[in-house]
């Protein structure tokens, strides 16, 4: 039997399957990611290079780019000691380790091109790897130009969502409520939004991972200028009507908001999302308005009330 009535039936699973979620666990991220671990797969593939180094972190980005730029310079340092570091005019280390970082600044100066012309390479196999270290870091400045390139331009959202849901009085009975708010000053059009439930039932004899959709009060608004809060109306053709905590709790319920928009910056549509599980729920609250008028008439968003609420006393 059902746990949650159902109005019509529901067989998309949204891509996560329908195996029961055990322990409380997320099917999706806050920040929108699977809440998938993926095992199985080789530590490196070279042609997944160029999406890891885009879509990574920035102070990983910048860290890899520093390993890689320090292996580099530290291998052609001794590939200069091994031919002999005599063959570099100018380099005067005495010890293995002043001749190794003689040979170190130099393979510096020669990838990125600079040639400060302290040091020099004498000799014809020190020149053809002179000459290859010097190729070879122009395609590595561009390759990393091509990068930063990459990341700088890359369409990403700055919607932020709050970091509860309510259930607060909606028209005649309550509703289901969360607020968003785009953190960038640019122009989101066409912004459209979907929220899901899902929730472990037992069918035919099996527990399985239903999802159901969550009707919206308005799914759609043509200029996102000052905060959303989107409304799911409690009523009697909703899945969680009269429905308390515990029983939430007990089918182990997670919420999904899915967001669409164009960004008129980027010209292109970015999409962003993410999810509330029972203990993001706060009952019986109300997000406070964190929008006004100063004194020229002018409307002022306030983002530190975001993520403020109020209790309201209950029936």
């Amino acid at each position: 039997m059902a746990f949650f009535k159902r109005k019509v039936q529901f067989n998309d699973d949204l891509g996560f399957g329908s195996s029961p979620v055990i322990k409380n666990q997320r099917v999706l991220n806050t920040d929108g990611t699977p809440n998938i671990e993926r095992t199985g797969l080789p530590w490196f593939k070279f042609d997944d290079t160029y999406t890891r180094l885009v879509t990574m972190s920035w102070p990983r980005f910048f860290l890899v780019i520093l390993i890689a730029y320090l292996i580099v310079n530290t291998l052609f340092a001794v590939a200069y000691n091994v031919i002999g570091i005599e063959n570099l005019n100018g380099a005067n280390g005495k010890t293995l380790r002043d001749q190794f970082f003689d040979a170190f600044f130099f393979s510096a100066q020669t990838i990125s091109t600079v040639g400060y012309g302290h040091i020099s390479p004498q000799g014809f196999i020190t020149s053809v790897l002179a000459a290859f270290e010097s190729m070879l870091g122009l395609l590595a400045f561009a390759l990393a130009t091509g990068l930063l390139y990459g990341r700088f331009s890359r369409p990403t959202s700055k919607v932020t969502f709050s970091k509860k849901m309510v259930i607060a009085p909606y028209q005649n009975g309550l509703g289901l409520m969360c607020r968003l708010a785009n953190l960038r000053k640019n122009s989101l059009i066409d912004v459209e939004a979907q929220m899901f439930m899902t929730f472990n039932e037992t069918v035919d004899g099996k527990l399985k991972r239903s999802f159901y959709p969550l009707e919206l009060e308005r799914s759609k608004i043509a200029f996102l200028s000052l905060n959303w809060t989107l409304v799911h109306p409690i009523n009697e053709d909703s899945p969680i009507f009269e429905k308390k905590l515990d029983e939430l709790k007990l089918a182990e319920v997670e919420i999904f908001v899915i967001l669409r928009a164009f960004d008129d910056t980027f010209a292109q549509t970015i999409h962003t999302r993410t999810s509330y599980q029972d203990e993001d729920i706060e009952w019986n609250a109300k997000f406070k308005v964190m929008h006004y008028h100063n004194d020229a008439g002018k409307t002022v968003m306030d983002y530190s009330l975001f993520d403020h609420m109020e209790k309201i006393m209950a029936d």
